[in-house]
C-alpha cells in the first residue's frame, strides 16, 4: 500500500508549486508562537461576543427584522428603573425587638444607679445628669412606695416609647418634649419626679434608633406605587416591527424583545466554534498565501500583516456600528500594497471583509462593497506607483471615487429606479466628511511608511526609486573612488534590468541591486582590473594567490558591512553576497596549483550563499556575461554573443549555482536573447564623417 505524504511535505510542495526550486524562508519556532498568538488574538475578538450572555443587549445592532407574533402589554424596565430611582428614599420600618430590648436595660440600668447614688453630678454610663436642688430633695426623701410607683411609670413610659419607633435623628428637646408628654401622669410639668423621668428617658434614647427597615414591605409598597401608573407599560400590536436590521436596539425594544423570547440567555458554543474557526483559518490562509506568493517571506512581515488585522478586529469592536469600512480597510491595504505586495493586500483586504464581526445596516452592506472595490483599486494600484507624488494622488482620488460611486448608486440607482433596498438613506454631508477623513488617514499612512520600512523591514516602490538615486552618498563615492567599478555597474545594470524585464521580474529592484552590488571594491578598489592605471597589478607584486583570493572574498564581506552602516535594506543587501555565489576564483586557483598541486578548490571559493531570487540570478548571469560580451570583437555575430552568454551561463548552472534561484530553463532562454539585445545596442557603429582640410 502507498505511503500518504505528510502534511509537512503536502505543504511544501503547494508551496513551491509555482516552480519545484524556490528555496523556503523557514521560521523559527519563536516567529511560529508570534504569529499563532495573533492569530488566536484576532479570532477571539471576532468571536467572543458570541459566548456573551445575554447575546443581545440595548445599544447592539439588531442583525433582523423581528416582528411582533402577538398583541402584548410589556412592562417598560427602562421607565420602572427610571421610577424606582425617584422613589429610592421610599422604604418602610418596623421595631427592632433586639433593639428595643437593649434600650430598656439602659433605661433599668440608669433607674437603678439613679436611686443609689446621692452625689450632685449622677454619672451614668458615659451621660452625665445634672439634678437640680428639688429633684435631689425629691431622690433623698421618696418613700418606697413612691418609688415603686415611679418606677412603674418611667418602665411603662418607655415600653410605650419603643413600641411608638425610636428614631436616632430627633432633637434631644423633642425627645425631652416626647417623653414628658408621656409621663403626665406623674404631676406637674415641673415636678421633680416628672423632670427626673424626662431625664432618664432622653437621655436613654437620644441619638439611638429601635427601627429597621423590612425589605419585603417595602419592595411591596413600591409595586404597588409603580403599577398604579400605566405609562411603564408598552403595548405591542400583532405584526408590528420591533426591531429593524442595521438599526440600533433601544432599551424599549430589548424589553418586547425579551418578553417573546427572541433574546437568547445561553451561550451558543457551537456558533462561536465556526466564528472562531472561520477567523482563525482565514488568518492561516493569509498566511499560507502570502508564503506561497513568497517563500522567502520574512515572519516580521506575517506579524505585520496579522497585526494590522487585529488592530482593525479591536476597532470594529471598539466602535461598533460608528466603525466605517472604507476607513478601516483602505489605509492596510495601501501600506501592504507598497510594502508587501498586490495579492497579500488583496487577500488581507477580503480577509477583513470577511470577519467583520458587527452586523452592518443596509447602507453599509453597500459601504462595504464599495470599500472592497476602492481597496482592490488602491492594491493594484498601490505596488506600480514609482515615487511618494503618486502615491498621494491614490490618497486623494481613490476615496472621492468610492464618494462618486456612493452617490451613483444611492440616488441614480436606487432613488431614480425606486428601488428598495431597505430603505437605504443617503446623507451627502457625512459621506464628504467621511471622505476627507479617510484621505487624510492615507495621507497620514503615507507618512508613518517610512518609519515602518525600518521597522519590519519593508520595501516600497517608492524607496527603491529613491535608493537608486546616483546621487546618493555611496553611490557618489564609488563613482568617485572607484570609477571603473562604478562603469561597470551601469553596463551590469543594462543587461539585468532587460533580463529582469522580459521575464516578468521586479526591475526595479533590480535596477537598484545591481547598482550596490559591487561597492564592496571601495575598500581597495585598485586591486581590481577595471580600476587599474597604467598597467600595474597590485595581485602580481605579491605573487600570492591565497591573499589575492582573500581580497577578492573581502569585496563580498566590506560591500555588507558598507550595506548596514548606510542602512540598505535586507533585499537589497542580499544582492552583494549572492551575485557572486559560490563560484570559483578559477584564475587564483589556476596560479595555487601551479605551486602546489594540491590546493583545495575550496579555499578558493567565495562563501555565497547562491541566489536564492530571480533577481540575483540574473545579476549572477550578467556579471558573469558582461566582461565575456565586451571582450568580442566588432565583427562577432549574434550568434557569437549567444553561443557566448550559453557557454556562461551553462557553467553557472553545472557549478550548481542557480538551483535556488527559481529560475526556469525556458526563462534562461528569454534572459540570453535579452542580453544579446542589449550588447548589440552597446556595440553599434558610428558612421565615419569625412575629414575636411581647412585652408
Amino acid at each position: 500500500m502507498a505511503k500518504l505524504p505528510s502534511p509537512e511535505k503536502i505543504w511544501r510542495i503547494w508551496l513551491g508549486s509555482q516552480s519545484p526550486r524556490r528555496p523556503i524562508l523557514r521560521w523559527s519556532a519563536t516567529d511560529k508562537l508570534g504569529l499563532l498568538m495573533v492569530c488566536l488574538l484576532v479570532a477571539i475578538f471576532s468571536s467572543y461576543k458570541l459566548l456573551a450572555v445575554p447575546d443581545l443587549k440595548p445599544g447592539d445592532i439588531a442583525q433582523s427584522n423581528v416582528i411582533a407574533p402577538a398583541d402584548a402589554l410589556v412592562l417598560d424596565t427602562q421607565a420602572l428603573k427610571d421610577k424606582r430611582n425617584g422613589l429610592k428614599e421610599t422604604f418602610i420600618q418596623v421595631i427592632d425587638e433586639d433593639q428595643s430590648n437593649n434600650l430598656e436595660k439602659i433605661v433599668l440600668n440608669k433607674i437603678k444607679k439613679l436611686r443609689s447614688l446621692k452625689d450632685t453630678n449622677l454619672q451614668i454610663g458615659k451621660d452625665k445628669i445634672n439634678l437640680t436642688s428639688s429633684e435631689k430633695s425629691w431622690l433623698v426623701n421618696v418613700s418606697k412606695i413612691e418609688w415603686a410607683v415611679w418606677e412603674t411609670e418611667i418602665k411603662k413610659t418607655s415600653e410605650k416609647m419603643l413600641s411608638q419607633g425610636i428614631i436616632d435623628t430627633l432633637a434631644l428637646d423633642q425627645l425631652k418634649e416626647a417623653s414628658s408628654l408621656q409621663l403626665v401622669d406623674l404631676g406637674k410639668k415641673d415636678s421633680p419626679n416628672r423632670t427626673l423621668g424626662v431625664k432618664i428617658l432622653s437621655s436613654s434614647f437620644y441619638r439611638k434608633s429601635n427601627l429597621k427597615i423590612d425589605s419585603s414591605k417595602t419592595n411591596l409598597l413600591l409595586e404597588d406605587l409603580i403599577n398604579k401608573d400605566e405609562i411603564n407599560k408598552i403595548k405591542v400590536l400583532e405584526g408590528s416591527l420591533i426591531s429593524k436590521k442595521g438599526v440600533k436596539i433601544s432599551s424599549q425594544d430589548f424589553d418586547v424583545l425579551e418578553h417573546f423570547n427572541k433574546v437568547s440567555r445561553s451561550a451558543r458554543p457551537v456558533k462561536w466554534l465556526i466564528t472562531f474557526s472561520e477567523s482563525l483559518g482565514s488568518c492561516g490562509l493569509l498566511l499560507m498565501i502570502m508564503r506561497r506568493e513568497n517563500p522567502k517571506l520574512q515572519a516580521r512581515h506575517g506579524l505585520l500583516s496579522l497585526t494590522l488585522l487585529f488592530v482593525v478586529q479591536l476597532t470594529k469592536d471598539w466602535l461598533g456600528p460608528l466603525a466605517s469600512p472604507m476607513q478601516l480597510i483602505l489605509p492596510p491595504t495601501l501600506l501592504l500594497s507598497q510594502g508587501i505586495g498586490t495579492t497579500t493586500s488583496l487577500v488581507w483586504m477580503a480577509t477583513a471583509s470577511l470577519i467583520w464581526p458587527t452586523s452592518l445596516d443596509a447602507s453599509g452592506e453597500v459601504r462595504l462593497i464599495i470599500a472592497c472595490i476602492a481597496a482592490s483599486f488602491i492594491a493594484l494600484l498601490g505596488r506600480r506607483m514609482r515615487s511618494r507624488a503618486q502615491v498621494l494622488q491614490i490618497a486623494i482620488f481613490i476615496p472621492f471615487g468610492a464618494l462618486l460611486g456612493q452617490w451613483f448608486i444611492f440616488n441614480q440607482v436606487i432613488n431614480e429606479k425606486n428601488i428598495e433596498f431597505n430603505n437605504l438613506s443617503f446623507d451627502p454631508n457625512s459621506l464628504f466628511n467621511e471622505t476627507l477623513i479617510i484621505s487624510a488617514m492615507l495621507m497620514v499612512t503615507i507618512l508613518i511608511v517610512p518609519i515602518l520600512e525600518n521597522t519590519f523591514g519593508l520595501l516600497t516602490r517608492a524607496r527603491l526609486m529613491e535608493l537608486a538615486d546616483q546621487e546618493r552618498p555611496l553611490l557618489r563615492r564609488l563613482s568617485r573612488e572607484a570609477p571603473g567599478t562604478f562603469e561597470h555597474t551601469l553596463t551590469i545594470l543594462s543587461l539585468a534590468e532587460e533580463g529582469a524585464r522580459v521575464i516578468g521580474a521586479d526591475v526595479d529592484l533590480i535596477r537598484t541591486g545591481a547598482l550596490y552590488h559591487d561597492v564592496g571594491k571601495l575598500h581597495a578598489p585598485n586591486w581590481f582590473i577595471e580600476n587599474q592605471k597604467d598597467g600595474r597589478n597590485p595581485h602580481e607584486e605579491i605573487k600570492n594567490p591565497y591573499k589575492s583570493a582573500d581580497v577578492l572574498q573581502a569585496h563580498v564581506d566590506e560591500g555588507l558591512k558598507l550595506a548596514r552602516r548606510y542602512r540598505l535594506p535586507s533585499p537589497i543587501a542580499d544582492f552583494i553576497p549572492e551575485h557572486q555565489g559560490t563560484l570559483k576564483m578559477g584564475y587564483f586557483l589556476h596560479k595555487a596549483r601551479e605551486s602546489d598541486p594540491s590546493a583545495s578548490e575550496k579555499r578558493f571559493r567565495y562563501k555565497g550563499p547562491i541566489p536564492h531570487s530571480k533577481e540575483t540570478g540574473i545579476l549572477m548571469l550578467a556579471d558573469g556575461c558582461e566582461a565575456a560580451l565586451r571582450a568580442l570583437d566588432a565583427s562577432s555575430s549574434d550568434i557569437d554573443a549567444c553561443q557566448t552568454v550559453r557557454k556562461i551561463i551553462q557553467s553557472r548552472q553545472v557549478d550548481g549555482q542557480l538551483k535556488e534561484s527559481s529560475l526556469t530553463r525556458a526563462e534562461i532562454e528569454i534572459i540570453v536573447r535579452a542580453f544579446v539585445s542589449v550588447w548589440r545596442r552597446m556595440r553599434h557603429r558610428r558612421l565615419q564623417y569625412p575629414s575636411f582640410n581647412s585652408r
